[in-house]
């Protein structure tokens, strides 16, 4: 853990020097750019949108490193942007849909299975159609939650609630994908 609090400050004093913030900016990509394309993956599903939503929160990384306060974590900053970002362009997304077509599970599971860089099996299409429909809050605790392994005090920083609400929020979460997959006839 210490290594790991070395080398950000070691990233975030290079970004923050005109001369070495190309250096500093690279190691960050080293170190965090996968981790944030998992999580926005997991948010957005398919891998186009992730990636222009990854490239949007590298943009807006790059450009206010310098009023990062060092108040949290800088991978909880970075998942904070990575988060904004995945719901804004859901958000926007949502807006130009004009069918109701990619609410529909078949629909969701045909775009996985057909995705390139999806490599799951039924049960985890059938898990992502289950968060799929969780409601945007939800959905967002369990997924940093059992994707990321986040823990609770770190959600709370990065996402402004308190840990109890985290906590409900995740047991209703479980509760609901539970649920849905005890339905599910997997071949």
């Amino acid at each position: 853990m210490a290594d790991q609090l070395i080398q950000d400050e070691q990233i975030l004093m290079w970004m923050k020097d005109d001369r070495q913030s190309e250096r500093g900016f690279r190691l960050l990509l080293q170190k965090y750019q996968e981790r944030l394309y998992w999580h926005i993956r997991r948010m957005v599903t398919e891998h186009e949108d992730a990636n222009d939503v990854l490239q949007n929160c590298l943009i807006k990384i790059f450009r206010n490193i310098r009023q990062f306060e060092g108040k949290s974590q800088l991978y909880t900053w970075l998942y904070r942007i990575a988060t904004n970002e995945a719901i804004s362009f859901l958000a926007q997304k949502k807006r130009q849909q004009v069918s109701s077509l990619d609410n529909d599970e078949s629909h969701l599971a045909n775009k996985l299975r057909a995705d390139a860089y999806f490599d799951g099996n039924e049960v985890q299409v059938h898990l992502q159609a289950a968060i799929k429909g969780l409601p945007e809050k939800q959905k967002l605790v369990f997924q940093l939650r059992y994707f990321d392994e986040m823990n609770y005090q770190d959600m709370s920083e990065m996402l402004g609630t308190s840990v109890g609400a985290l906590k409900a929020s995740f047991h209703h979460a479980v509760k609901k994908v539970e649920t849905y997959l005890s339905g599910v006839q997997i071949d």
